[in-house]
């Protein structure tokens, strides 16, 4: 617990003390129990374990299936929405916000969702699917549709949104001038 309440007072500036982010933060909240509930997963008490995790998901917003495994230091930032699937594998120091999936375009048994390795940021309302690798100390930007293997310490961000409404403004009066 001591390790993740770091990791958060490092990555986040809105952290003010430890206090704080053991009372206030639901991502750690979510990563707390699902290390209790991963474990009791794995030592067979399945429904009970199910039961717990849905609790969990209903009182933080992040819904981390009880198979997955995840490293230390791991920070969920304004973790609403976030979902990680069963085959996941979430290595150390790990960041990500709000609404990351970690999914699959499977529904076939064996591994059918992401590896991500140590050191990696992933932005809010990024979807990671499929048996893919995301490679350390990548870097994943908010929006973002990754469904192919990211080599170590690559960018993947988008092209920046253009003001549609503004440019359709500007050509309709270009047009009505030369009437």
């Amino acid at each position: 617990m001591r390790e993740g309440i770091r990791a958060v007072l490092a990555w986040d500036p809105a952290a003010r003390s430890p206090p704080e982010v053991l009372l206030c933060y639901p991502g750690m909240h979510a990563l707390w129990a699902h290390r209790v509930n991963h474990f009791l997963w794995n030592h067979g008490l399945k429904l009970v374990v199910r039961i717990l995790a849905h609790i969990v998901r209903r009182r933080t917003g992040v819904e981390i299936h009880l198979g997955v495994t995840i490293g230390r230091r791991v920070v969920i930032d304004h973790g609403m929405g976030i979902v990680i699937g069963e085959t996941a594998v979430i290595g150390s120091d790990v960041r990500m916000y709000s609404g990351v999936v970690i999914g699959t375009t499977s529904h076939l048994p064996g591994k059918r969702h992401p590896t991500i390795e140590d050191d990696v940021l992933i932005g809010a309302n990024a979807l990671l699917l499929g048996a893919i690798r995301i490679g350390r100390g990548a870097k994943i930007s908010a929006g973002a549709v990754v469904r192919r293997d990211v080599s170590p310490g690559v960018v993947i961000r988008l092209v920046q949104a253009k003001l549609y409404r503004q440019l359709q403004r500007r050509v309709c009066l270009t047009a009505d001038a030369g009437n």
